[in-house]
């Protein structure tokens, strides 16, 4: 038997390898081999009573356990990397694993055993088990119940700080922002600083059903909020609201919620910010330091297990980021005006009396009929009442 431990043990006392291989009587390409392997797979000193030489060799080269069973060996890696994509599950992959043994005349593993055996990998390597949760599929988003403060340098007056909080629920990497009000505005501009966090887009957003991004969800209809629409658009994601009093669709950011009420707000109850600017620089060390924060059950920390887990699942982020328009309704007056804020703006005389769609942006107004734009504008400020007249509009889009 191979003396795993006392290899590594010896390797962390900054033993040299020729000390190592005299010492446990092993060839210096295997002590070599077993230390490299250990560093890739994350097997640090001081190792835990269970962590025997037998467990050790399991844990380095599971496929030996396999091999001598007479059967196919199990590709852990390539069996753990393809859960990942969408709609692989174990299922296939043992269908796959059968078919490729009845090709090579080998004798396969049934489909209870291959779970068993993936499972114990998965449990004793990886940090996360994608059995439960597969990487970059979803984003769970909403507002902590607890909220920040900044003083007013003029009053002293201590101003309410909501915080948003994101989490992915495969690494449970989590992002928080304070923000001054939980408008839409604030809702979609967080969602933008999230991803940017991330790095990169889920599949998914599984938000709370509150109204700033759901206007209807019944069993028989979900209506979201147009903004909120185009912005999942614009990021290639769908938006998914948790079910009515439901909190297990959304359980991994009702946790991190409570998590970073305690870990960001409540330890940054004795500061003394007196802009949101400043709030945010405090939380985003607050956050650093929990993502960082090692894990009480298994190795790692969030942050490592979303670089070696979930990272690579994400959609990459568009060139820009989403710009935030405002979507409004009115009616076409007799003088073929719309009044948007007290300020007029044209529309094709054909559209007199009908219903249309306004789309604000902070540069434009755009005018939609049946969702084809009939009519663009820049955007009025300044003294109410001005009036714009636009060019008639022949390449509807």
């Amino acid at each position: 038997m191979i003396h795993y431990r006392k290899i590594l043990e010896l390797h962390a006392e900054g033993i040299s390898l020729r000390g190592i291989t005299a010492s446990t009587g092993h060839s210096r390409q295997k002590v070599t081999e077993v230390i490299n392997l250990a560093e890739k797979k994350g097997l640090v000193c001081p190792l835990e009573e269970v962590m025997t030489s037998q467990w050790i060799e399991e844990f380095l080269f599971p496929e030996k356990t396999l091999e001598s069973s007479g059967r196919q060996p199990l590709k852990f890696d390539y069996i753990h990397k393809e859960l990942a994509r969408p709609n692989v599950t174990l299922s296939l992959l043992h269908h796959e694993y059968e078919v490729e043994c009845r090709t090579n005349n080998k004798i396969p593993y049934s489909y209870r055993s291959f779970v068993c055996h993936y499972s114990k990998y998965a449990d004793k390597y990886k940090a996360t088990l994608r059995i439960r949760r597969k990487p970059g599929e979803i984003m769970e988003v909403d507002w902590a119940g607890s909220t920040a403060f900044i003083i007013d340098r003029d009053t002293g007056e201590k101003v309410k700080a909501y915080v948003y909080v994101a989490t992915l629920p495969c690494s449970q990497l989590a992002y928080a922002e304070a923000t001054l009000s939980m408008d839409l505005h604030s809702w979609i501009t967080a969602h933008n600083h999230a991803y940017e966090y991330f790095g990169g887009v889920t599949q998914i957003v599984v938000p709370d059903n509150l109204k700033t991004g759901v206007t209807k969800h019944t069993s028989r209809e979900l209506v979201l909020n147009p903004t909120y629409k185009e912005m999942a658009d614009h990021y290639g994601t769908v938006v998914m609201p948790a079910r009515v009093r439901t909190p297990k669709d959304k359980a991994s950011v009702e946790g991190s919620v409570g998590v970073i009420s305690t870990w960001i707000i409540a330890a940054l109850r004795n500061s003394h910010c007196f802009s949101l600017d400043e709030l945010n620089k405090e939380v985003r060390v607050k956050l650093d330091e929990f993502n960082q924060r090692p894990f009480t059950r298994k190795e790692g920390c969030r942050f490592s297990a979303f670089e070696e887990e979930e990272k690579f699942a994400l959609s990459p982020l568009p060139l820009t980021p989403y710009k935030i328009s405002e979507w409004k309704t009115a009616k076409v007056r007799p003088d073929y005006h719309i009044s948007v804020e007290s300020m007029f703006y044209s529309v094709p005389y054909e559209y007199i009396n009908q219903q249309v769609e306004i789309k604000l942006s902070n540069d434009f107004v755009e005018i939609l009929f049946n969702h084809m734009r009939v009519a663009s504008h820049k955007r009025l400020y300044g003294k109410f009442g001005q009036v714009t007249i636009c060019q008639t509009i022949t390449n509807y889009s």
